[in-house]
């Protein structure tokens, strides 16, 4: 399949020239039955249109659409299965969400598809480890990756930093064989996958270590399970708990945040924008 390496590029770097400049938010549409937070919700083609397009107004600067869910216990899908829930809407999603769009898949032939409908960043859970043709497939188009950590199994003894530092260092390497420019790299320290909760909590505290590593990061602890049970029945904790810990990312130097609820978080990095801008004035002053 051929490429629209020119649109590709230009829907890409609309994207990647707003990182450093303020928090960049990534909005989730899933279109899948199974997903843990809103399976079932949009996965027709009007209504994925329309939560991408409401993410957008909200604030979202990039709308990321996945097909298959990945959350504990799923039922993995085959490529084909994968697109038959992506081809009736992605084209409409590409033309008319408003904002760059990226997919979620870890399978190099739906990537494939995807770009050639004009996705312009391929957000891959196995970090270009799980499907060899990922990372030439990529680098053909010229689109972006956010390079995500994960295992197949949780350890909890093991030093989950180090882990993750080591999984980035053979991505990155494949990444480089294939041709992947570093400008056009993300890191993801993929909490919720393959980590015990208190892991989860490392990996969201080693941002600074991570970063380190020279590429921009990207959260993605959307309503996730490690937040359950915070509100203690009196409110749901777990957007609470992503609104803190993107807040906590964000002021040690994660750049992207992957989320379901666009208004909420352009609402919360305003207020910490205001807050940083002028250390220790005071009103009136």
């Amino acid at each position: 399949m051929a490429f629209d390496v020119q649109a590709i590029a230009t829907a890409r770097d609309r994207f990647l020239s707003l990182i450093g400049t303020r928090p960049v938010i990534m909005g989730i549409v899933n279109v899948t039955p199974d997903s843990f937070s809103d399976g079932g919700l949009f996965a027709t083609r009007d209504a994925a249109l329309a939560q991408a397009q409401a993410l957008v107004s909200n604030g979202a600067d990039i709308v990321d659409v996945g097909a298959e869910s990945t959350r504990p216990g799923h039922t993995p899908l085959t490529a084909e299965e994968e697109w038959a829930r992506l081809e009736p809407l992605l084209a409409a999603l590409v033309a008319q969400a408003g904002a760059p769009v990226s997919i979620d898949t870890y399978k190099a032939e739906t990537a494939r598809r995807a770009l050639g409908e004009g996705v312009c960043l391929v957000n891959d859970i196995w970090g270009l480890q799980r499907d060899p043709l990922m990372a030439p497939t990529i680098a053909q188009a010229g689109a972006a990756v956010v390079i995500m950590h994960n295992r197949e199994t949780t350890e909890p003894q093991i030093d989950i930093v180090a882990d993750m530092k080591r999984f980035f260092a053979r991505s990155l390497e494949i990444a480089r064989r294939a041709g992947v420019p570093e400008r056009h790299i993300l890191l993801d320290p993929g909490i919720g996958f393959g980590k015990s909760r208190e892991q989860n909590y490392d990996a969201l505290r080693a941002t600074p270590e991570l970063l380190a590593l020279g590429f921009p990061l990207l959260i993605g602890v959307s309503r996730k399970s490690i937040f359950k049970g915070l509100g203690d029945g009196v409110l749901e904790g777990r957007l609470v708990g992503t609104l803190a810990a993107n807040l906590f990312a964000a002021r040690d130097g994660a750049q992207v945040f992957r989320v379901h609820d666009a208004a909420e978080h352009r609402a919360a990095f305003e207020v910490m924008r205001i807050l940083a801008a002028r250390p220790g004035a005071r009103p009136g002053g």
